[in-house]
């Protein structure tokens, strides 16, 4: 087994589980079926493609900056006729940074290595308009499990977040698992891809387990040294 890591970062990023009608959401972190539905992309798969065996790839992501909501009132009319479209709410996440494994089979997570690092389709962050900022293909950890392989990741969040958070020599990450069956009670979420054909869309629910991290902030303020101090007392 092998853990394929990827950094999805960007201006903008969308990762909705639970969207309907008019109004569009995005979740906290990214999903796993926006995340399968980007390497299948990469490999060029079409919609209506078999990916199952992307799905049974294990899944996690590390919050290593969380970002803001923005919420977007949004209208568009027909190209052809001009005829007003129902408007919507859409919301992003801005200026966010997540740190993602995906844990399977070694011949498998080496070639979705390789279609990242050439995609056949541009890869985006949940959304067409929400483009990477940064590489996403971090490398292929052939030791280590998904959860170990994130926690061995230095953090990645931008250097102006890491100087915001200076005051603190520790910052603590949230990292959401995925579950599986013996672990017991865990969160859900509707995000395990089933298939990605328009007409025949289907997610399945999947359990996710949240752990966190402690890790090193390098723009940490230097704790105050008076040299003289030395001089004090006999």
């Amino acid at each position: 087994m092998s853990v394929l890591l990827m950094q999805l970062a960007g201006p903008l990023q969308s990762w909705g589980a639970s969207s309907r009608f008019a109004r569009r959401s995005t979740e906290a972190a990214p999903t796993k079926s926006a995340v399968i539905g980007l390497l299948a992309a990469a490999q060029g798969r079409q919609r209506t493609d078999d990916v199952d065996d992307l799905a049974a790839l294990r899944f996690a992501v590390r919050i290593d900056q969380p970002g803001t909501v923005l919420r977007d009132f949004h209208t568009a009319h027909h190209f052809a006729g001009g005829e007003a479209m129902p408007i919507s709410e859409r919301f992003y996440l801005a200026d966010a940074v997540f740190l993602v494994a995906v844990e399977g089979d070694s011949a498998l997570i080496d070639e979705l290595h390789q279609a990242l690092c050439a995609p056949v389709f541009l890869p985006y962050l949940g959304r067409r308009s929400c483009p990477p900022a940064r590489p996403i293909a971090l490398g292929v950890d052939h030791e280590h499990t998904a959860e170990q392989a994130l926690r061995r990741q230095k953090w990645r969040a931008a250097a102006w977040y890491q100087r915001r958070r200076r005051k603190e020599q520790q910052v603590e990450l949230e990292i959401l698992l995925e579950a599986t069956p013996e672990e017991g009670s865990v969160d859900s979420l509707r995000d395990q891809p089933v298939s990605f054909d328009p007409l025949h869309r289907r997610y399945a629910l999947r359990g996710v387990r949240r752990a966190s991290q402690d890790v090193t902030n390098p723009a940490a303020t230097r704790p105050f040294h008076d040299p003289t101090s030395v001089l004090g007392g006999a």
